[in-house]
């Protein structure tokens, strides 16, 4: 049987390690891409095997969680890491590192948010 293509316009925020929605075992490679961004733990539970959506929205939360992390790292940092010795020269890179990974888990969150919705829209069989 030929798989129709899809006409599915992607998100520019499309994670590059994810099939195209409707292409063939594409919800494996949205599934494969997720499992990577929860605990390990979390990606051997059966019902997030069994439902990518599920796993999809664990994914949502998870990445949230990780910029709440990162941007409190980032707004402590001046004022926490002096007083743990560090020197000024590494506080500053520091604050650039935390304040670039706001910014990647910002693009993987909206990734995840354009997986979630495809994941969602195939579920539904829209």
């Amino acid at each position: 049987m030929i798989m129709p293509l899809t006409t599915t316009r992607i998100s520019p925020d499309w994670p590059c390690q994810v099939k195209t929605p409707g292409t063939y075992d594409w919800e494996r490679s949205a599934a494969k891409w997720l499992r990577e961004l929860v605990p390990a733990r979390y990606a051997s539970y059966p019902a997030l095997l069994r439902h990518p959506v599920l796993l999809a929205r664990h994914a949502q939360i998870q990445v949230q969680h990780e910029i709440r992390v990162a941007r409190t790292a980032l707004q402590t940092a001046r004022a926490d890491l002096p007083r743990l010795g560090m020197p000024e020269s590494v506080i500053e890179h520091t604050i650039k590192l935390y304040a670039a990974e706001v910014l990647q888990l910002q693009h993987i969150a909206r990734s995840v948010r354009a997986v979630t919705e495809a994941l969602a829209d195939n579920a539904t069989g829209r």
